[in-house]
This record gives C-alpha cells, sequence and structure tokens, in this order.
C-alpha cells in the first residue's frame, strides 16, 4: 500500500466516525494515481468504501485554510502555516502487501482517528 492509501483512510474514518462535524480533506505531496486496492478492501471490511477515492495534490490553500493537518511523513515538502495544528502520523508502508499487512496498519489509524475525532469534537463543546 502507498502513502495515497495511508492518506485516503484518516478521511474514510473522520467522515464515518465525525460526520458533518469536522470537515475533512484529503491531500498528498505526491499522490499515486489510483487507492491501493488492500486498503480498499480493508476499509470495506469495516463497512467504510473508499472506492471511489482519488489522490489529489495537496496545495497551500487547503493547509492554510485548516486547522489541523495530519501529516504522514512528508517532511519539508508540506507547507507549513502560523497557526495551523500539524501531527506527524508515523506509520508503516504497506507498499505491495496484501489486505492481512494493511489491517493493523488500517486499525492503528482508527486508533488514532477516534482520539483525534474526541479531542477536535470536546474543543468545540468548550
Amino acid at each position: 500500500m502507498s502513502r495515497p492509501a495511508r492518506r485516503t483512510r484518516p478521511p474514510g474514518f473522520l467522515a464515518h466516525l465525525a460526520g458533518d462535524a469536522i470537515e475533512v480533506r484529503s491531500a498528498g505531496s505526491a499522490p499515486a494515481e489510483t487507492i491501493n486496492p488492500s486498503a480498499v478492501a480493508a476499509m470495506a471490511e469495516l463497512g467504510i468504501d473508499i472506492a471511489d477515492e482519488k489522490p489529489k495534490i495537496l496545495t497551500y490553500d487547503a493547509v492554510e485554510t485548516s486547522d489541523v493537518v495530519i501529516t504522514m511523513g512528508c517532511g519539508d515538502t508540506c507547507p507549513a502555516f502560523p497557526g495551523v495544528s500539524y501531527r506527524d502520523w508515523v506509520l508503516e508502508d504497506p507498499a505491495g502487501k496484501g489486505v492481512d499487512a494493511v489491517r493493523p496498519i488500517r486499525d492503528e489509524i482508527k486508533s488514532r482517528v477516534e482520539a483525534l475525532v474526541e479531542e477536535l469534537l470536546s474543543q468545540t463543546r468548550q
């Protein structure tokens, strides 16, 4: 699975867990042409359909207008703006691996997204 597959799963979980309460954008500094089929299959096992998602290029505007940006190893290629909270999620890259290898990564992303949703929603309640 490539970075685009990793990038697509957090928004899939965010949209699934937070509904319309959190605006979700997904993009990458070097997006692939398609989403890895193993990532699509792993998410489908949880009832989350990312099959129609298309990898998108990360834009300065998307970052600048965000409150929180989750990065996955883009380093200096990701634009940085004052007032934006950045979190780098270091995850295994299961490029070329099957669904069995993708599941633990999917589950780790789900745990991180659940914590992020709780954090962001608790901030809006204050």
